[in-house]
């Protein structure tokens, strides 16, 4: 189906607001209700989901300066994730298009249909100074729909193109259609892929992460691009309290992780953003009620656990990396020089 938006979503002169960044680093997207087309495809991998293409007015976000994020510049070529996970800290954002942060940030995506020709004209501006652009930080850039509108390909060749330095963080084992891409930008710019996988636990990872590929899927990616040449990390996320934080859960990941051949392993705990917070919450009333006391007490300060929590976490899985040998050329013997 194709046509022009006539539903009650907030597109018309969209500009984030100093509120909704603190749920998405990124500031000043923009895009005019006379430029939004709908569309829903009647095919299985779609079926109930809708496409919103934009097009957009910038690409290449600024994120604002009291974020936590380790970057400056990012490019989101979607809005909404049929990953689905129920902890995603960016479903806020669909709130801001009159959508919910529930079904709707699973089901409605915004497609920027012209983030490559944006990127182009960006990149080419004279005082843009090729600083480094982090992708994924937002929502999936290899999620369902890319498989469909392959904006990935161009938008890596415009960076490519002007020798512009970047990172792809992803669930999605389709970042394997762009390694010969990938790989021609390693050779002229600094590149870094990273692959989330916050635990190995399958009937778990059905249940909060029903829309990515399985875990063991995405840690194979990481092992075909660092056999290629494209060194790849793993992003330990989200490490669940009381669910995939036990002494057996983090080894089993770690070890998974280590056997790879990844770079490396960055462990980070849960954080429930509003919007994530109600999503997730509501998920483990359902699958996990006894546990909703503790997680209540964990997080009832704000959207981070507890410092001490953090730190033991990362402490635990620092010593199994070093166990494992994670980053070193033969984890077996890394485990020898350690026994």
């Amino acid at each position: 189906m194709l046509r022009g938006t006539g539903d009650p979503v907030r597109w018309d002169n969209l500009t984030l607001s100093a509120q909704s960044n603190q749920a998405q680093p990124d500031q000043g997207e923009l895009f005019g209700t006379d430029e939004v087309v709908e569309r829903t495809f009647d095919t299985p991998e779609f079926r109930g989901m809708t496409f919103y293409e934009v097009w957009a007015r910038s690409i290449v976000n600024k994120v604002p300066g009291a974020s936590r994020m380790p970057f400056r510049w990012t490019i989101n070529p979607y809005r909404g994730c049929s990953h689905s996970c129920v902890y995603c800290f960016a479903r806020r954002t669909h709130e801001y298009l009159d959508l919910d942060s529930g079904h709707d940030f699973d089901s409605k995506i915004v497609v920027k249909v012209n983030a490559p020709e944006l990127l182009r004209a960006e990149l080419r501006r004279p005082r843009w100074g090729r600083e480094h652009i982090a992708m994924g930080t937002n929502v999936d850039p290899y999620q369902r729909a890319e498989g469909r509108y392959r904006l990935m390909p161009p938008i890596l060749e415009a960076l490519r193109d002007a020798a512009n330095p970047f990172s792809i963080l992803t669930k999605g084992t389709l970042v394997l259609r762009d390694l010969d891409l990938l790989r021609h930008a390693a050779a002229v710019t600094e590149v870094a892929v990273n692959v989330s996988v916050g635990f190995v636990d399958e009937q778990l990872w059905r249940s909060v992460e029903p829309g990515t590929p399985a875990s063991r899927a995405r840690l194979d990616v990481c092992r075909k691009l660092t056999e290629a040449g494209i060194g790849c990390g793993v992003l330990m996320a989200p490490i669940l309290p009381y669910l995939t934080d036990s002494d057996e859960q983090l080894d089993a990941t770690v070890r998974a992780i280590a056997e790879t051949g990844a770079t490396s392993v960055s462990p980070i705990v849960l954080h429930l953003r509003p919007g994530a917070r109600e999503w997730y919450l509501g998920w483990l009333k359902r699958e996990y009620p006894s546990l909703l006391p503790r997680y209540r007490e964990l997080y009832a300060r704000g959207a981070y656990a507890p410092q001490f929590y953090q730190r033991d976490v990362t402490a635990r899985v620092a010593q199994l990396a070093r166990y494992h040998g994670v980053g070193s050329a033969s984890p077996q013997q890394a485990r020898h020089r350690s026994a």
